[in-house]
Order: C-alpha cells, then structure tokens, then sequence
C-alpha cells in the first residue's frame, strides 16, 4: 500500500488539502472536474449560496455516475445476452458433429 499523500487543489476559489493514498495527479483531475462543475452551474443559474452551487454540481456528477453506470450495464447485458446466443450455436454445431 503506498503512503498518505497531501494534495492541494482548489475548487471554486477556495484551496482544499486533500489526504489521500490516491495518487496526486489523480487527485487534481477529480478536484478540476469538480471545479468544473461548480462553474457551470454557477454560470447557468443565479449564483445562490456556495453550498447551493456544490450541492448542484454534485446532483450533476452523481448523474454523470449514474448515467455512465447504466450504459456499462446496458453493455454488459448485450455482450452476456451475445455470448449466451453463441454458446447455444456451439452446442448445435457440436451435436450436429457427432
């Protein structure tokens, strides 16, 4: 296990020291994307409270999440609902032979 590292970011104008055994360019990738976020919907709503804007950001992150997430299951679905098809053609194939 590698060592707690201490990676300072800054997100929304305020610096942030993370712990973490992340590694630190890892790290400042989440926390730009994070940033990032915060922007945007600081950009597309009336500004709000620092707090409303994070809690936005992190709405639009964790439906990042869960959209990505539903297309992997999707995939996976395809691909087992694929090799299921091949499968039972194998077994054909292997009964015709004998």
């Amino acid at each position: 296990m590698s060592e707690v590292s201490v990676t300072t970011v800054h997100i929304f104008g305020r610096e942030y020291k993370i712990k973490g055994y992340a590694d630190k360019s890892y790290i400042e990738r989440i926390a730009k994307h994070v940033d990032e976020k915060m922007k945007e919907v600081a950009e597309s709503t009336s500004m709000g409270s620092q707090e409303r804007v994070a809690v936005l950001a992190a709405l639009n992150i964790a439906d990042e999440l869960f959209q990505e997430s539903k297309r992997n299951s999707d995939t996976f679905s395809s691909v087992e609902q694929r090799a299921d098809q091949l499968i039972t053609l194998l077994d054909r194939c292997l009964l015709t032979e004998k």
